[in-house]
């Protein structure tokens, strides 16, 4: 029975891996420290050490981070949390499982067409995406090194019920809720002509799950995707249908720093696979039950 420290519970992915690791026989407990037990951001080495002593864990996962800021705030919560985490179970539990959440944002543009592999050149071509490469990085280096039983997921756009508008179908549903709610014809979100890789949170916790329980992993860092890739404008209207909203979807403006220069990605998802690991939920079932959750509020 495994004993897990998990950070980030209250977020959209670390709530929905939180919930899939306590469903699961093999683990006894999921210890879930808020903020004023310990932040990861602004707290000490030493306290995050002495959190490991007590606590014991069998495996810690991160899911603690940021999408938006300036370069220092990203490198703050991307890769200095990553370090931090890394000295600290070194020194305070060796022998645990340690997980982190990276990003697809760590690639850059890659080839048309051409489902991206965990061994192709990282490129990335925004302060996020540098930051979580650096600290996928310095997790590979760990584990490489024996220090540190570690493994980075790469996410890729992680969609389902109680994701914030920080996302873009979080941010459509929104908008079309507002739209619905005041008789508006139009609604106005960025451009939408790129191909993504939307991957159903639950199947992301289940990943997660995965990631910490296996034993003798392979590799240290692991895509996490649903192996598909559609355009950003097929995916909102399909959240557009199940709203019933039929007016006009206009695209101005520029997309997210983080992933506007890319316009193609789909993971490939063989290293997952080995894990057990499938997706099994479609885009479809996704945007059904981001719009039902939102109705549910």
């Amino acid at each position: 029975m495994t004993r897990v420290l998990l950070f980030g519970a209250s977020g959209f992915i670390g709530g929905h891996a939180c919930d899939a690791l306590a469903a699961d026989p093999r683990v006894a407990e999921v210890i879930c420290p808020g903020r004023a037990a310990h932040d990861l951001l602004d707290g000490t080495p030493a306290a995050l050490a002495g959190l490991l002593r007590e606590v014991a864990p069998d495996a810690v996962v991160n899911c603690v981070g940021a999408l938006t800021g300036s370069a220092a705030q990203l490198v703050t919560a991307n890769t200095l949390v990553a370090a931090k985490l890394l000295a600290a179970t070194a020194e305070a539990a060796p022998q645990a499982r340690l997980v982190r959440l990276g990003s697809a944002g760590e690639y850059g543009p890659v080839p048309d067409r051409v489902p991206v592999t965990e061994e192709a050149p990282a490129r990335p071509v925004s302060e996020y995406g540098v930051s979580h490469l650096a600290g996928t990085r310095l997790f590979q280096l760990a584990g490489e090194a024996g220090q540190v039983d570690a493994v980075s997921l790469r996410v890729f756009n992680p969609i389902g019920p109680g994701m914030s508008q920080e996302n873009l179908l979080g941010r459509a549903a929104a908008r079309l809720r507002a739209a619905l709610a005041d008789g508006a014809t139009e609604i106005t979100l960025g451009p939408l002509s790129a191909y993504r890789d939307f991957v159903d949170v639950r199947d992301l916790a289940a990943l997660i799950v995965a990631a910490t329980l296996t034993p003798g992993l392979r590799h240290r860092v692991v895509n996490a995707g649903s192996g598909r890739a559609v355009t950003a404008r097929e995916a909102v209207g399909l959240l557009a249908g199940v709203a019933g909203y039929d007016g006009r979807i206009r695209e101005a403006g520029v997309g997210p720093q983080r992933s506007q220069a890319v316009d193609w990605i789909q993971a490939d998802i063989g290293r997952a696979g080995e894990l057990g690991w499938s997706p099994v939920r479609d885009l479809e079932t996704s945007i059904k039950d981001i719009w039902a959750a939102g109705e549910a509020r």
